[in-house]
């Protein structure tokens, strides 16, 4: 399709500017985030901006972009290097989670970073086994890794989930159904929440099942955004798993699974705000260059006043995260603060998404313009990693109300 021109782009080139960057320039950032947030911005420039149009179109992008990912030192971000990965802060995550959303695709990076969610179990509690086999691949970009959680039942109510796992001599047989699974379709490896135990939190192990086992099957899903992304519900039917794929101990994975939960929020709430400075940024550009009743938009007071709300509430998102990382990379775990966080970001991209694509009028309802995308996209990040309603209930009770 022909791609819509950013005014955002269009205006750095007529002012030989270079690109905004996408962090405020902070006392929590050194050389080595500098010269990593190097490597991923021209990774998304050459292998990913140019091809997103294209394949939010397809409904998802070539299986060989995570292989280029992987030899950036993309995926192996924050994994032991005897598993192909390189070490990293808080701070790397947040460099990497704002340059991919540069791209304005959300789907592309979160299929390309499924891992991200699939594996930690795996490094966190997995057998020595397991993690030598499966990690290497994953983190080359060979294998893909994909988390299976959520039931079309149960939503973010984890500890009610229904897929069973029924010990049988050397086997679990698996039987149950997941919704909404990220790589769910092509994965190679999935980490799978199931019940082998009673009802509760107290039930519920973690199982690797692997592509090709017998009675696995996985339906491509529609969404309203993230068409880039590979989403699947996935289907389990007498499935035989080896009971060297248990992750951890039995009856412990409701704690596995919310290891990582404060991690993933981070993650989406950095993500969620470069995409909110990014409607900002075209907003700008837009309102610069369009010109209505023989003045730009941006002499009206009302459009200026916009874009100052926008700003207000990206700035502020951003400080915000960037204390919490902090405090998270210094030994404190502030799950209350995180989870609202989480909010507040989500909440900060629906507002500025909407206000980008009023401010580009006809032109934000056109398919190809960065703030159209955005705009689908919202909806999917204020209800995945944890609905905005479990996130307030969360920290409520966090905070002891």
């Amino acid at each position: 399709m022909n791609v819509v021109p950013s005014p955002a782009e269009r205006g750095r080139e007529r002012e030989g500017a270079k690109p905004r960057e996408t962090m405020t320039t902070s006392l929590y950032y050194d050389e080595s985030h500098e010269a990593f947030r190097q490597t991923a911005r021209r990774f998304v420039e050459k292998e990913i901006i140019p091809h997103v149009d294209e394949w939010d179109e397809a409904g998802g992008f070539p299986r060989e972009l995570y292989k280029k990912a992987a030899d950036v030192g993309i995926l192996g971000l924050g994994y032991p290097e005897e598993y192909g990965g390189s070490p990293c802060d808080q701070f790397h995550r947040i460099v990497l989670s704002q340059e991919l959303a540069r791209a304005a695709c959300g789907g592309v990076s979160a299929s390309l970073m499924s891992h991200t969610i699939g594996s930690p179990p795996i490094l966190a509690v997995g057998p020595e086994a397991m993690k030598k086999r499966v990690l290497p691949q994953v983190l080359s970009g060979e294998k893909i890794s994909a988390l299976a959680i959520t039931e079309p039942s149960g939503g973010s109510d984890v500890a009610q989930l229904k897929t069973t796992a029924r010990r049988e001599g050397d086997h679990y047989i698996v039987n149950g159904s997941k919704m909404f699974i990220t790589s769910g379709v092509r994965a190679d490896f999935y980490t799978v929440a199931v019940r082998t135990g009673g009802p509760g939190a107290g039930g519920v192990s973690l199982l690797l099942i692997e592509r090709g086992m017998e009675g696995f099957t996985q339906q491509p899903l529609k969404k309203m955004g993230w068409w880039a992304s590979d989403t699947a519900q996935l289907f389990f039917d007498d499935v035989k798993v080896p009971v060297e794929n248990l992750i951890g101990e039995e009856n412990k994975g409701f704690k596995y699974v919310m290891l990582n939960f404060n991690s993933e929020r981070l993650g989406m709430a950095a993500g969620c705000t470069a995409f909110s400075r990014l409607c900002l940024e075209e907003a700008i550009a837009w309102a610069r260059e369009r010109k209505v009743f023989g003045a730009r938009l941006a002499d009206q007071q009302v459009v200026r006043h916009k874009i100052v709300d926008m700003a207000m509430r990206v700035n502020a998102t951003q400080a915000w995260l960037e204390q919490l990382a902090w405090r998270v990379q210094n030994g404190e775990k502030p799950a209350a603060e995180i989870a609202m966080l989480k909010n507040q970001a989500t909440q900060t991209m629906a507002f500025c998404a909407s206000e980008a694509v009023q401010i580009h009028g006809g032109m934000g309802f056109m398919r190809g313009t960065k703030v159209e995308r955005i705009y689908r996209e919202v909806k999917v990040n204020a209800i995945g990693g944890g609905a905005e309603e479990i996130m307030k209930d969360l920290a409520a009770r966090q905070m002891g109300i």
